[in-house]
């Protein structure tokens, strides 16, 4: 079989990490948000602790408000999940204090509360949301809030420029690029993930299950990079996970 015209410049632009760095990333399965669902909102206080006590990791969620705080939250708007309308970035950190999840009176957590409740118990999967490209204030605010955690934990984004900043700005951080092959098929799709490859010089990929087997994955997990794959919700993705990737990151019952 002919070698992909990938593979030199995917050696050359993308080096596979040293595997000590990454082995925390296959122990254990993690919890998509928190172990969330009966009655827990995901990425919630609650959603985390439930977690931790069943030994899952933790993947989460991280966006900056608009005086540039971290807050643990997915949507970019505030309306699924909470009861007041629009988005995340338009609030100041004071006014999202005061925002409760729906149906709880738990408030939007910060990072930094995320931090201190985990303690370092469970490893955590810290997925940055930004669509910009100027990523930097962001990155660095979490990386700030990081600054002397002892626990293990790994940033990850779909956003080639975090993982490329944290790569050039703290090295020592294990990060990720988030992978979805969805809309992006033949050969410009392949191009496209190369580049935020090369681009991004990731520790591991978060693939989307939907993908599994896939032959980007299946060479970059061939030359030791690490393949989680999210969200795997049925038995018959976790044996597809299991076949094709290192770790899940999940929304299945608790054990």
């Amino acid at each position: 079989m002919p070698s992909s015209p990938f593979a030199l410049p995917d050696r050359l632009f993308a080096p596979p990490p040293e595997a000590k760095r990454v082995a925390f990333l296959s122990g254990q399965p993690f919890a998509h948000r928190g172990l969330h669902g009966q009655g827990r909102v995901e990425n919630s206080r609650v959603a985390f602790r439930a977690a931790i006590e069943v030994g899952h990791g933790i993947e989460c969620d991280v966006q900056a408000s608009r005086d540039g705080e971290v807050f643990v939250f997915h949507d970019y708007a505030l309306d699924r999940l909470t009861d007041a309308v629009g988005v995340v970035a338009d609030r100041s950190a004071r006014e999202l204090e005061a925002i409760t999840l729906s149906g709880t009176a738990e408030t939007l957590p910060h990072l930094s509360e995320m931090l201190a409740l985990v303690a370092g118990r469970v490893p955590l999967l810290i997925e940055v949301k930004t669509k910009a490209r100027r990523v930097g204030p962001f990155c660095l605010a979490v990386r700030r809030v990081l600054e002397g955690y002892q626990g293990p934990v790994a940033i990850m984004s779909f956003n080639p420029e975090v993982s490329h900043w944290f790569a050039l700005h703290a090295p020592g951080m294990v990060r990720g690029l988030v992978v979805t092959e969805e809309g992006k098929r033949g050969f410009r799709g392949r191009i496209e993930r190369h580049w935020s490859l090369w681009r991004a010089r990731p520790d591991f990929l978060a693939y989307d299950i939907r993908d599994l087997p896939s032959r980007f994955a299946a060479a970059q997990r061939s030359r030791g990079i690490a393949v989680l794959t999210w969200t795997v919700r049925t038995q018959a993705q976790e044996e597809t996970a299991h076949r094709h990737a290192d770790q899940i990151i999940h929304e299945r019952p608790a054990p």
